[in-house]
């Protein structure tokens, strides 16, 4: 054996927050544990940078009411927080008009205004009656599953206006198009995070607060913790399993040999492990069905926060793009005053593949739009692409189509012999955010540590 090799009871494949939860509620339990990590760093999904001296997150990076665990876990480890800064004016950019607003609802005209009530209304009413655990029990639910995002708005919202916000929002938060998103699948997502709105807003919604210290270090804390149970730089090749139910993940960092494995990375990421034997076909078919959404990160600093004195809350909500969204980054203690900026969805296919000079034109461009010229003099512009990250290939979730859930949408969560399965795209409650993550990593601990002669704590 070589150094790393290891006999455990269990291997979790992946050191996010999701995979990092699962390792500690195994360890808590008793259980020998091996985290086995891709990358130089633990995190996934987040990612903090230090960039002109503080810290700034070019992945995931908020916390919102209702997040218990995250909150939880949060005050546990130190971690403070402070509020998404949004006082002030807001920038809607419609098609190309420009116009400010103070509300939570841009400043459309009446009828849009009243179609965009009546379709956040129905949003609601439909979303309430999909259960994010099992969606496809929902009543009509495989008649459901057969649309598209796009098609069901098509028959309720013809406003183009109203449409083009509805966009905005969509491509955030799933870094895809309308036209992508399975129905059910949309529902189910909203059910388990409350809500279109509350899924889009900053105050009372996803978007809250902060982390001081950046979102990475509740994982680099949670993983602290762990010890040498976590071993980076180690990409999993292969996962058998063996007649007698054991299981040998083989990594770049040696062979690991255990009594279960749970795999807690995105179902994308997961099919290009090989199996032996190979995955049942519907879990093989769930893999080539939930592609990553596309989601480009732009953080762009300044001198002072030169919007703040103006009046502007750095908000911008954009039709046209680039960048669909904007928002007000600056520090905690507003030493690095910052503007970030996402591109996303159908934006962010081909960005890395323009020169560097043509996309920051682009950003300036943008920021200027709405900005005024100040907006060009950028210190510091640093940009992520999660499609280019090997070990990611996208953000901010797994985004499943139509169809999909009839098809093999049982095989999200379930079992497939020793291999059990995590990541946010399994969670129940808030799927695709960092309370998913951990929600998804303590259900799998949960379903594997009497399998392994383990014993939850007392309140866990």
């Amino acid at each position: 054996m070589s150094t790393n090799d290891r006999d455990v009871d269990v291997v979790v494949v992946g050191a996010g927050l999701s995979g990092l939860s699962a390792a500690r509620k195994l360890m808590d339990g008793g259980a020998r544990v091996a985290v086995l990590e891709a990358r130089d760093r633990v995190g996934g999904r987040t990612w903090s940078k230090e960039i002109e001296g503080a810290h700034f997150d070019v992945g995931g990076q908020w916390i919102g009411p209702g997040q218990h665990r995250l909150a939880a876990l949060t005050k546990e480890l130190g971690i403070t927080t402070f509020p998404t800064f949004d006082d002030g004016k807001k920038v809607l950019d419609l098609d190309g008009a420009i116009s400010e607003y103070r509300s939570q609802i841009p400043n459309i005209s009446i009828p849009a205004l009243l179609q965009m009530q009546a379709a956040l209304t129905l949003l609601d009413r439909e979303q309430k009656r999909v259960p994010a655990r099992d969606p496809l029990s929902a009543a009509s639910g495989s008649d459901l599953d057969t649309a598209t995002l796009e098609s069901f708005r098509r028959k309720f919202v013809k406003l183009k206006s109203v449409n083009g916000l509805l966009d905005v929002a969509v491509r955030v938060i799933f870094g895809a198009e309308a036209g992508e998103i399975g129905l059910l699948y949309f529902l189910a997502y909203l059910n388990a995070g409350g809500g279109l709105l509350k899924l889009a807003e900053i105050r009372g919604g996803a978007q809250q607060d902060r982390f001081v210290t950046g979102a990475q270090s509740v994982s680099t804390r949670l993983a602290a913790k762990l010890g040498d149970a976590v071993v980076l730089d180690a990409p999993v090749s292969h996962v058998t399993q063996s007649a007698d139910g054991s299981v040998t993940v083989v990594s770049a960092q040696g062979t690991f040999r255990a009594k279960r494995c749970i795999v807690a990375i995105p179902p994308a990421l997961a099919g290009r492990i090989t199996y032996e034997p190979l995955l049942p076909g519907r879990r093989d078919q769930l893999t080539q069905r939930m592609p990553m959404g596309n989601t480009v990160k732009v953080l762009a600093t300044y001198k002072k926060a030169f919007w703040r004195e103006r009046g502007y809350s750095g908000e911008v909500v954009s039709t046209v793009g680039p960048l669909s969204v904007v928002f007000d980054n600056t520090s905690h203690d507003g030493k690095v005053p910052m503007l970030l900026g996402f591109v996303v969805a159908k934006h962010a296919r081909g960005w890395s593949e323009k020169p560097a000079e043509v996309r920051r034109q682009l950003i300036v461009d943008a920021l200027v739009r709405y900005f005024g010229k100040d907006a060009a003099d950028i210190v510091t512009l640093v940009e992520q692409d999660w499609s280019t990250e090997a070990y990611s290939r996208g953000c901010p979730v797994g985004v499943l189509g139509p169809g999909s859930y009839n098809t093999c949408g049982d095989a999200l969560r379930e079992p497939c012999g020793s291999i059990h399965w995590a990541g946010t795209e399994t969670a129940t409650e808030w799927t695709g955010y960092l309370e998913g993550a951990i929600q998804a990593g303590e259900r799998a601990a949960e379903e594997v540590l009497p399998l392994v002669g383990g014993k939850a704590r007392k309140g866990t």
